[in-house]
């Protein structure tokens, strides 16, 4: 552990927050008159076995050195990256800062360094001691295991996340909802299985189910425009399920999870309890952004689209242009496959997942009223383009907004 993680143990939560004393490119008095640029990026630094990211970062990850090259040319101020595997001290997270973000690659661009960073344990590759999957047994080994964790995951911490940011993290601020029971929602969708015609849980274990699949953030950052909610998740994939698609009702839900944190009405949210014990939403007023891989497109793939669109379209979401590249249009006129039969804007998809699947738009950038929308992209670029070479490291695509604070 180094002397950045020193005081570990005075938090309320298992969480690094790391501060550093001195920033790279601009000054705060500068970034004051310039826009907030928020990213997003599903990075798939992730490993089966445990420890196994921190073994590939230690002997020079090409992947890791791709995407630091796509951080290093966005340099966004405030960013999520999903599918980065967590550990408690923070070495994997030391090792990317260190040996990668703050060494120029190869088509990226200046060293980049964050002097504040979040993460904290997630729900994947948690034990439940519970027969999740509904196959007679818990645990196991392999996908068995993983199917009976909180959330899908082979080892503790598995496809977790990390925020990146250059401006303060309000550490006693921040707000996790990974302990949340399902149940608890109001009206929750509890998977139903038509042919059975009955619950896919049991009651018994159905009270003790997590909503959270990684886990819900609200990390408050001081920026120079003013304070930012990040509003950070990674719901679970709304597929590899059964008829019962407790996997789709589950993305559903924690996609609602958001719009019930921002509905903050006091008289109908004593459920909705952090994990230190403060109930409640988001106040009026407060800026914010949603981030993250939210595996939901508004119109194609998987899943329950209401879900997805009712939360773009909630009435303290700002109307802004959806994010697009010229990459993603011309990736999926070459690509066929279930491309041929989607209905949405292929220029604004953010991920390719292959020809049974298609490209998907399933990755968010979200700002608040409050907030001015200037501009914003998809780092996809086209095949033709020099940066076409560092933006396949993983199956998603940086997703950033360049934001001003209304007065």
């Amino acid at each position: 552990m180094t002397a950045r993680h020193a005081s570990l143990a005075a938090l309320p939560i298992a969480a690094i927050l790391a501060t550093a004393c001195a920033t790279s490119g601009r000054t705060l008095a500068q970034a004051a008159d310039t826009p907030l640029r928020v990213a997003t990026y599903n990075v798939s630094l992730y490993d089966d076995a445990d420890g196994g990211v921190i073994r590939r970062l230690e002997a020079g990850d090409e992947g890791a050195r791709k995407v630091a090259a796509v951080l290093q040319r966005l340099r966004p101020d405030l960013v999520l990256l999903n599918e980065f595997d967590h550990d408690a001290e923070g070495c994997a997270a030391d090792l990317f800062q260190q040996r990668y973000l703050e060494v120029p690659q190869t088509g990226g661009g200046d060293a980049l360094h964050y002097p504040h960073r979040y993460f904290a344990p997630v729900n994947t590759g948690e034990p439940s001691g519970l027969d999740l999957d509904g196959n007679g047994s818990s645990g196991g080994a392999g996908r068995d295991r993983g199917n009976d964790a909180w959330g899908y995951g082979l080892h503790p911490g598995q496809y977790g996340m990390l925020v990146l940011s250059r401006y303060p993290i309000e550490r006693d601020a921040v707000r996790s909802f990974r302990l949340l029971r399902w149940s608890a929602m109001p009206d929750a969708i509890r998977p139903y299985h038509p042919t059975q015609r009955g619950y896919f849980h049991r009651d018994e274990i159905w009270q003790q189910l997590r909503l959270s699949s990684k886990s819900h953030w609200d990390v408050p950052v001081r920026t120079p425009l003013g304070r930012l909610h990040f509003l950070v998740s990674h719901p679970t994939p709304p597929v590899f399920d059964g008829p019962e698609d407790r996997n789709g009702a589950r993305n559903a839900d924690e996609l609602r999870l958001w719009r019930e944190y921002l509905d903050n009405d006091p008289a109908d949210h004593s459920w909705l309890c952090d994990d230190q014990g403060r109930c409640g939403g988001l106040a009026e007023g407060e800026r914010f952004v949603i981030a993250g891989d939210l595996n939901n497109d508004p119109n194609d793939g998987d899943g329950r689209h209401d879900a997805i669109r009712a939360l773009i379209d909630h009435p303290r979401v700002l109307r802004h242009p959806a994010p697009r590249s010229e990459g993603a249009a011309i990736a999926a006129g070459r690509a066929g496959g279930a491309n041929t039969q989607h209905v949405g804007d292929p220029a604004e998809d953010t991920g390719d997942f292959g020809p049974r699947v298609g490209n998907l738009r399933l990755d968010y950038v979200l700002p608040s009223t409050g907030l001015r929308w200037r501009s914003g992209g998809v780092f996809w670029p086209a095949p033709d383009s020099a940066d076409a070479a560092i933006a396949h490291a993983s199956d998603h695509h940086a997703v950033w907004v360049d934001l001003l604070f209304d007065d």
